[in-house]
């Protein structure tokens, strides 16, 4: 008995230079009712957002019938659809432009020897994932705002591009990093070996090798940009509504409806889609 409340006790175990017990934050008491209650605010309000937008009453407090009438009622709304146009085209410029700079800023960083500021590059590739957005949207707006007026330029929808593009770097750059990262660099020095220009060992060798990270970044980057509401309500233009700001403009005029709860659904599912895509295609090998 005195043994075991010897070998039970963690101070006399590392006295003893005997390995104590490790803390545990799952085992302690009332750690799985915490856990359980923090998924239930996240998840709960968008389950049952989800579930009214198949309700076939216009009440959103109260279920009638189980439809789809009101996804065909969105599928045919014509503000819906220029808002849906602008989200893809300001994501999808964005997604490529972010992804581009994102790569070249990762190969930079990791397939060079170590160069002076290289530590700064990197906080500051990085420095929108700290900064809170809505300072990066003032920011950006008051910048557009000063561009216009003393210099005369506006770019119209570009604006929201390249703000977009900017904000979503490091999202793109930190999947390609990993990815190279976890490459072995003497698959490049073989082929310089063999004879490779720089050219011919990144377009043969680290493309092929880094294409799942490169995907995954993108993937990322877009739906970052196509969910994207802070920044975009701050620098949008006219004629510029994309479908989060649709959502919150039906929400001043009209409230929460059935329609706005099938339009929620269906950026949810696009969310969810490519999350998860930049998730399997980041573990390929």
């Amino acid at each position: 008995m005195a043994e075991q409340a010897l070998s039970a006790s963690p101070a006399l175990d590392r006295m003893a230079g005997r390995p104590g017990r490790r803390f545990d934050l799952k085992r302690q008491p009332g750690f799985g009712v915490v856990a359980l209650l923090c998924v239930a605010m996240l998840y709960a309000p968008i389950l049952i957002v989800v579930g009214f937008a198949f309700n076939d009453s216009p009440s959103v407090t109260r279920w009638s019938s189980f439809s789809l009438s009101w996804f065909s009622k969105v599928l045919a709304n014509g503000d819906i659809h220029n808002a849906a146009r602008n989200t893809l085209v300001i994501a999808s410029c964005a997604t490529v432009i972010a992804t581009l700079i994102a790569t070249a800023a990762a190969l930079a960083t990791t397939r060079s020897r170590a160069w002076p500021g290289q530590t700064t590059v990197y906080t500051l590739i990085n420095l929108p994932l700290m900064v809170p957005e809505i300072v990066t949207a003032v920011a950006t707006a008051s910048f557009f705002g000063l561009l216009a007026l003393q210099v005369g330029i506006g770019f119209g929808i570009g604006n929201l591009i390249v703000t977009h593009a900017v904000f979503c770097i490091p999202f793109a750059y930190l999947p390609i990093r990993a990815r190279l990262e976890d490459m072995d660099l003497t698959l490049e020095q073989a082929a310089a070996d063999l004879y490779a220009t720089p050219w011919q060992a990144f377009r043969r060798v680290t493309l092929p090798l880094l294409t799942p990270g490169i995907s995954s970044g993108a993937a990322l980057a877009f739906i970052i940009s196509f969910d994207d509401f802070t920044i975009t309500q701050f620098v949008a233009g006219a004629g510029q509504t994309t479908l989060p700001l649709y959502i919150w403009g039906q929400l001043h005029k009209v409230g929460v409806t059935p329609e706005v709860n099938a339009i929620s659904a269906i950026l949810l599912v696009i969310s969810i889609m490519f999350v998860t895509l930049s998730f399997l295609v980041g573990r390929r090998r």
